[in-house]
């Protein structure tokens, strides 16, 4: 009795110290692309307000939108827009708030090379669509003169979930290759023309391709530079060869033409500077919550992402939202109910 006595006290000043109708879990998912600065905002958010927690699974944009559709969270994220027939599907209306800008990057794992690697739109579609078979192909040598690459059959990595990541790269391929668009198409998962290896989000797909010889793979910038992995440069529409920068993909953005709804893609963008695998990623809020403390929460936080938090998306290798993107995303916050 004295002991429950003793605790009794403690607690009641730990309940004291959350504020009424601010202790609030809500649990989200979807695109692995943006969850290193989903974390970082979540884990921030959570130490400015102890009584609210965020819990992110980065399982996937499909993932994300499938328990969006099945309402098993209370808000999802994903790199690709939802599709006309996904949002019909969803009971309450969804809205596209987009949270970063991105880089899609080829890194690879080549006995010999190590150094940073130029490769053309054509080079990237013959490998994925597997009429480039090896390393010393004539026009991989014609785009990195000097280099010696070795007789080695060029190993693909794929995603294997249905991923934001793959209709990015995708959503590429299929604007600089008719071939691609024909056989494959753009989607979060496709059937690929070469089998190679499949690996289970950005981590995996990073992963299989460190510990592979000869595999090339397509991940999130951030993953390759915390993982200290090369990119290649690739030559843009504009016929410049790009390095993936904060800079660049900005500079992809610049040339979007922002849609009411936020859906828009701006790969392969004409910006002489712009960096060809670029995109918006979104966080899919649904427009009126059961729970108004939930609602409350969700609007907060989004105001200060869209503000103080995006100070922070340079140091993990995202590019910021452009101010005019804000100013509208601002104006969308206030219909969330």
């Amino acid at each position: 009795m004295k002991r429950l006595e003793v605790l009794l006290p403690a607690i009641a000043v730990l309940v004291a110290t959350i504020p009424a109708g601010s202790a609030q879990r809500l649990n989200a998912a979807g695109a692995s692309f943006p969850s290193p600065i989903y974390q970082k905002w979540f884990g921030e958010w959570h130490n400015m307000h102890s009584g609210v927690e965020i819990n992110y699974a980065p399982q996937g944009s499909g993932a994300g939108i499938k328990q969006l559709t099945e309402g098993t969270v209370d808000f999802a994220a994903s790199d690709m827009p939802m599709k006309d027939a996904q949002i019909a599907a969803l009971k309450v209306k969804a809205f596209h708030f987009p949270t970063v800008l991105g880089a899609v990057v080829l890194t690879y794992n080549i006995p010999g090379v190590n150094t940073t690697l130029k490769f053309s739109p054509q080079v990237i579609a013959g490998i994925f669509l597997g009429t480039i078979k090896k390393w010393n192909d004539r026009a991989l040598m014609a785009d990195n003169p000097g280099v010696k690459f070795p007789n080695d059959e060029i190993v693909p990595v794929h995603r294997s979930d249905a991923s934001g990541t793959n209709f990015v790269f995708t959503d590429y391929l299929c604007k600089i290759s008719p071939e691609f668009k024909r056989k494959v198409g753009a989607d979060t998962k496709v059937r690929w023309p070469v089998e190679g290896l499949n690996g289970n989000q950005n981590p995996g797909v990073t992963g299989l391709v460190r510990e592979t010889p000869d595999s090339i793979g397509y991940i999130e910038l951030t993953f390759a530079v915390q993982n200290k992995m090369p990119y290649a440069e690739i030559k843009n529409a504009a016929g410049n060869w790009i390095k993936p920068t904060n800079e660049s993909v900005t500079a992809a953005a610049a040339s979007a033409k922002m849609p009411p709804d936020f859906r828009v893609s701006i790969t392969d963008a004409p910006g002489k500077d712009a960096y060809p695998i670029s995109t918006f990623t979104y966080m899919l809020i649904p427009s009126k919550f059961a729970d108004p403390a939930k609602a409350k929460v969700v609007k907060e936080f989004l105001q200060w992402m869209l503000t103080d938090g995006q100070k922070q998306v340079a140091a993990l290798d995202y590019a910021p939202l452009p101010k005019e993107v804000v100013d509208k995303e601002l104006k969308q916050l206030a219909m969330v109910k």
